[in-house]
């Protein structure tokens, strides 16, 4: 491996009213809230999550994971992105600045950086799994301005990729994926990443996507001999490892086991999971 032990959790998760400092639409039903969270911004890490309440009541009762898209200790800001698909999101969305929020994090276990700055780097995103990646792509900027980066970002169309100008700004090499055609390749971002592939390059590659996506994506770097780390989608009910509605099936030597994408996760090799579970 090229790449540090998956061992980025947090020592003590934290029960937390943040005051929300900026809030505001950046895409079609999507929005990006800045937190003003100076403890949180120390200690979390790119691929884990907050687990928010969404309203300042008790309903919607269960929480939100969000991922953490943004962390800034100088500032002591902390920043989510995230997309209007339910009730609980919708009354997020109303959320304004100058409310508190409430969250509890950082959750679950994030990427683990390059041990050096000798191999390129592969981020590959499709659709809102954008938001931890351009927490990883400038943490890994921190790590070693060096660093050879390239991002695959795929999306329904134009208007949903996300986060364009702010990963050019990391000089990072950018390619695309619509599947109406709007913008970049035609196709889905699994095609796009074949095609990478073939010019011979040999990255670190780390993914964040739905699971379909996922799947193909560790199809294709197992045959390509690549190291790869992924960042799972699951449902989530409690968020700290209590509930078990967030379980994934994982290799445990020559058998398999059930972990939590909640403590065991989100993140993990792309070889460790048994994706056709």
């Amino acid at each position: 491996m090229t790449a540090s032990p998956l061992t980025n959790t947090s020592p003590i998760a934290r029960h937390l009213r943040l005051p929300i400092i900026e809030h505001s639409a950046v895409g079609p039903g999507v929005w990006r809230m800045v937190l003003g969270a100076p403890e949180l911004a120390e200690v979390c890490s790119p691929g884990q999550f907050l687990h928010v309440l969404c309203h300042s009541g008790n309903d919607p009762l269960l929480r939100r994971p969000f991922s953490i898209h943004d962390a800034d200790p100088k500032l002591g800001l902390v920043s989510l992105l995230y997309q209007v698909v339910g009730r609980g999101t919708r009354l997020l969305a109303e959320r304004v600045p100058g409310e508190a929020l409430d969250v509890l994090g950082p959750l679950g276990r994030g990427f683990a950086l390059p041990e050096t700055a000798g191999q390129p780097i592969l981020l590959v995103g499709g659709g809102m799994a954008v938001a931890p990646l351009y927490f990883l792509a400038r943490k890994m900027f921190e790590f070693s301005g060096n660093l050879k980066i390239s991002i695959l970002l795929g999306a329904r169309t134009k208007d949903m990729l996300l986060c364009l100008d702010e990963l050019a700004s990391l000089r990072i090499a950018i390619q695309t994926a619509t599947e109406d055609a709007s913008h970049g390749h035609h196709g889905l971002v699994t095609g796009l990443l074949e095609s990478y592939l073939e010019e011979g390059d040999k990255p670190l590659v780390y993914a964040c996507g739905p699971w379909p996506m996922l799947k193909a994506v560790a199809e294709i770097t197992k045959a390509h001999k690549l190291d790869c780390q992924v960042s799972t989608e699951a449902k989530m009910a409690c968020g700290v490892g209590a509930c078990m509605s967030c379980v994934i099936k994982v290799r445990d030597g020559d058998s398999s086991k059930y972990v939590r994408s909640c403590k065991e996760g989100p993140v993990f090799d792309a070889d460790e999971v048994i994706w056709d579970e």
